[in-house]
């Protein structure tokens, strides 16, 4: 069921232009609408993307379909989106909520940290894992965090936000290449190692169940892609084969020219090519 929005708080940065919203639960949301200028399907890739994320066990916020009715849009001056040439409505009916990250008490929640502070943030290893889901579902922009913390507290925590451009965003392909979906800075990456610095998440997403998968794009909205459950069908299928290419995409980027493992020396024996057909075959023969 969705949730249903009761008030617009403020507009959002960004180029969906997103608004920070109330819902009926409680809770805040940062609600992208249909209608937003980059295209009706980063609605679905959002949902897709992010349950995907939260299913191998990554920091990211909470997600909901709400629902915006015609009389709040039509008693909220703010709820438009800016075309560049004129101010258009927002469009009632069912929108993706991210629920809102941290408070709204001033530095309780950034988007850039200091180097110094970055290398404290409590769970830095997790770029390595969002890195796996971002190179899964072929994310076209890099990636993007918020950290929080709670009065009183020093260090940071990061939390996985927009993935709006995965799956390349409303074309729904997969033009893989080195540097896409990387988060902009090397030192989130400092300290990896070799392929264990990847787990738990590189397993848990090669061995999701393609139930759980099919489960999660199900719960998306049809009307978030034009209603064609054929494509959705093909997207699931897609994703479920990739998950075999993910350990290359990710040699690809420690190759790059970003040089970004600089304590990864050499590749240790299975380098990951191959090495997911063979878990798979072993797990076939073994069933």
């Amino acid at each position: 069921m969705a949730v249903t929005a009761v008030q617009q708080i403020r507009r959002m940065r960004g180029g969906a232009q997103s608004h920070l919203m109330l819902g009926s639960d409680g809770h805040l949301y940062v609600v992208k609408f249909q209608n937003n200028p980059q295209h009706l399907r980063v609605l679905a890739n959002e949902l897709f993307a992010t349950r995907l994320a939260e299913a191998v066990g990554l920091s990211v916020p909470a997600t909901e379909v709400v629902e915006v009715s015609g009389w709040l849009v039509e008693n909220t001056p703010e709820l438009y989106m800016d075309t560049g040439r004129q101010q258009e409505r927002c469009v009632p009916g069912l929108q993706f909520g991210s629920r809102y990250v941290g408070g709204l008490m001033p530095g309780q929640v950034v988007d850039y940290l200091p180097e110094e502070q970055l290398a404290q943030v409590r769970n830095l290893n997790e770029f390595a894992g969002m890195l796996v889901l971002d190179k899964w579902t072929c994310n076209s922009n890099g990636r993007q965090a918020v950290f929080h913390r709670k009065p009183r507290e020093k260090r940071y925590a990061a939390n996985f936000v927009d993935q709006g451009y995965c799956f390349h965003a409303g074309e729904w392909s997969f033009p893989d290449a080195p540097l896409r979906g990387v988060y902009g800075r090397n030192r989130v990456y400092a300290d990896v190692t070799g392929w264990a610095s990847f787990e738990p998440w590189l397993s848990r997403m090669e061995r999701i169940e393609p139930e759980a998968v099919w489960q999660i794009a199900e719960a998306v909205p049809p009307n978030w892609y034009g209603g064609d459950l054929r494509e959705m069908e093909r997207l699931t299928v897609a994703l479920l084969a990739r998950r075999e290419r993910v350990r290359d995409l990710i040699v690809q980027f420690r190759e790059s020219s970003r040089l970004p493992f600089p304590k990864w020396i050499g590749m240790e024996s299975g380098d990951g090519k191959g090495q997911f057909r063979e878990q798979k075959k072993l797990e076939n023969k073994e069933s």
